[in-house]
């Protein structure tokens, strides 16, 4: 298990990869973002926007995937306050393969709860293009080690 103490700043998490499929564009969208441009190959705005596109919600929950298979699950994580500065930088298409970091920017334990910390980390996402996909900050509460 990993503890608040065993992240250091600047430290680099590399994601494994991830590859996109249409008919998971299509199941998340027709689901969460019902927008033609997720959901219809045929719509004028689709075919002028280059194709069918995942949701950026369906690319946050790639990134979701990715980041518990290379650290999180095996963390002591307490839950999240959320993100900030979360953008979608380019489209993801059926046939992309997603991969990415997580860089540790901030370590602070907490004033009011001395049993837990809060890590910050920028994420970045790309495509097999090396094209940034998403961009975004993160934080996480994580116990401390016990003593």
């Amino acid at each position: 298990m990993d503890y608040f103490e065993d992240f250091d700043i600047d430290q680099r998490i590399s994601f494994g990869r991830y590859t996109v499929t249409q008919d998971e564009i299509f199941q998340f969208a027709k689901r969460y973002d019902p927008q033609a441009f997720h959901v219809d190959e045929r719509d004028s705005l689709t075919v002028e926007l280059g194709g069918v596109m995942a949701s950026g919600w369906h690319t946050t929950a790639i990134f979701m995937r990715l980041a518990v298979d290379a650290y999180l699950a095996g963390a002591a994580v307490l839950t999240s306050p959320g993100v900030d500065e979360l953008r979608w930088l380019a489209p993801v298409r059926a046939g992309d393969i997603i991969s990415g970091e997580a860089i540790v920017e901030g370590a602070r334990r907490s004033a009011s709860k001395p049993d837990r910390g809060i890590l910050t980390t920028g994420v970045v996402l790309w495509n097999q293009r090396e094209e940034e996909v998403l961009r975004m900050t993160t934080h996480v509460f994580m116990k401390v080690r016990p003593s």
